[in-house]
């Protein structure tokens, strides 16, 4: 069953990328794309349906033999850490490919490389095998380079290899951890069950643990490892932005969780003050720069490195309520994120800009762009965590699972939250209102460049409002984590605080 979500993806990019001639026109390459997103996605909802939300371990497993000396063997299950994170890559999949151009140049090497990306996050989610989980995990670094080199703005090759210099450390360091804890541990096999830290000293786990932070903290991306995610989500098209900020940076968080948290229990502790310290530092950090962004676009990549310090937060506090909030949080800043970039490449295309200083009065009929402004008000109170909508109920939970633990540090993620709404209350009140300086009749948005963000603003507001759909898949997987690093008597959720 999991196979499909990796090998029908990358089956698919190698017949689109290799298929003899050019003469294949681009709409038609982009549906054969789009329908196999979109089958793709479809049976990630049917795998999420079937999966038991009352069992903590790996589910829906295989295991397939491949190179035993070395320790490298396919295996692959889903847990409450991974099943909404697939759900989430599949649907962001169809959607970047979906608001991709009908004329995008070199269609053919496009799509496949959107596919590629799309097996090779599921692969990394679905590994049982660290060597496995590197393999995934380095395979979509090439196909994001290009992406964004190729069809990016002006300064998309600066971009591009800043990308491609940061994430190849990110993978260096992770590839060296594993090393290190297979042969410090003296394990043959690099499954996760094979491979355990307890028996190591302190310095030991310490020194691995801080290569695991590191080389994950790269790739959510954490200050001081920031610097190449304005530069890559600014320069990429709309829908590789979707793909970089919704889907590739929780593979830094879920890496933390899986590798830091769930393989270290012994010494997480020892580190937790310190990452929830980094988390706080982060969100204020990146809602004060967004604050000072004139470039919309810019504003958004900003505000993604604030959301993300959250989900810091969360795992240093190590409960199990900020844990189901930390998931829960990776899951709606996926898709608030996913429908701001599209909705700001829609005003970009229409408009033809994305500075603050020349845009105004979206809102007004006049300029055609109503219902483009409307979600724009909603995807910004989702990002500022506003009851009702999805982005409140995972801050809220974040933020209450952790205050017991990290009192201060979560006080100033409650500031940062405040503070976002001030630079999404800065956006919105220079695009979509204000006085309109010059008549100017936009392009008409048609109903396809709206599909996109009316589904996702659908989702976020369906788990605002019923946001057991959101935190029910994790919880078993949490609580079992939780459990080998506090007292049992700290690992029982409120179910009533969850409803």
């Amino acid at each position: 069953m999991l196979s499909v979500l990796i090998w029908i993806p990358i089956l698919a990019a190698a017949v689109i990328g290799f298929w003899p001639g050019n003469a294949i026109p681009a709409n038609r390459v982009r549906l054969v794309a789009l329908t196999v997103s979109f089958l793709v996605l479809l049976w990630n909802i049917f795998i999420l349906l079937k999966f038991d939300i009352t069992n903590p371990g790996m589910q829906f497993q295989e295991y397939l033999p491949w190179n035993e000396t070395l320790g490298l063997n396919y295996q692959l299950g889903a847990d409450g850490l991974s099943i909404l994170m697939l759900v989430l890559n599949s649907l962001l999949t169809w959607i970047a490919i979906y608001s991709s151009s009908k004329q995008t140049e070199r269609p053919k090497l496009f799509y496949s490389m959107v596919l590629l990306v799309s097996g090779g996050v599921a692969g990394a989610f679905l590994a049982e095998n660290l060597l496995l989980f590197f393999l995934f995990y380095e395979l979509e670094l090439i196909p994001f380079y290009l992406l964004i080199s190729i069809w990016g703005g002006e300064k998309r090759a600066y971009a591009g290899i800043k990308f491609l210099i940061y994430t190849a450390v990110s993978g260096a360091l992770i590839l060296a951890t594993f090393l290190g804890m297979v042969w410090l541990t003296g394990s043959t096999d690099f499954a996760f069950d094979a491979v355990s830290t307890e028996n190591l000293s302190t310095a030991k786990q310490l020194l691995l643990l801080v290569g695991v932070v590191i080389g994950f903290g790269i790739k959510i991306p954490l200050i001081p490892f920031h610097t190449w995610l304005p530069d890559a989500y600014v320069e990429a098209s709309a829908p590789i932005a979707i793909l970089l900020g919704g889907v590739l940076a929780k593979l830094g968080t879920y890496g933390l969780l899986r590798f830091g948290m769930g393989m270290f229990p012994d010494t997480w502790s020892i580190i937790a003050p310190t990452l929830a310290i980094w988390g706080a530092i982060s969100t204020i950090y990146g809602a004060v720069i967004a604050i000072a962004q004139k470039d919309i676009k810019r504003m958004v990549a900003y505000s993604s490195i604030g959301h993300m310090g959250y989900v810091l937060l969360a795992a240093a506090a190590s409960t199990s309520l900020s844990l189901v909030g930390a998931v829960a949080q990776m899951f709606s800043h996926g898709i608030i994120l996913a429908i701001l970039f599209h909705l700001v490449g829609v005003v970009e295309a229409k408009v033809g800009t994305r500075e603050l200083d020349k845009l105004n009065g979206l809102m007004s009929p006049i300029r055609g762009l109503p219902l483009v402004s409307a979600l724009l008000v909603l995807s910004g109170m989702a990002s500022a965590g506003i009851p009702g909508l999805t982005g409140f109920i995972a801050e809220f939970i974040v933020f209450q699972g952790s205050f017991s633990v990290f009192p201060l540090p979560t006080l100033l993620c409650v500031v940062s939250s405040g503070l976002t709404a001030v630079y999404f209350v800065i956006l919105l009140n220079r695009t979509c209102f204000g006085k309109l300086e010059n008549i100017a009749y936009y392009p008409q948005v048609i109903w396809s460049e709206k599909i996109p963000a009316l589904i996702l603003a659908l989702l976020i507001i369906f788990l605002g409002v019923q946001p057991t759909w959101l935190v029910r898949w994790s919880e078993s997987t949490t609580t079992a984590m939780v459990a080998t690093i506090l007292p049992a008597d700290k690992t029982v959720i409120s179910q009533a605080t969850l409803k």
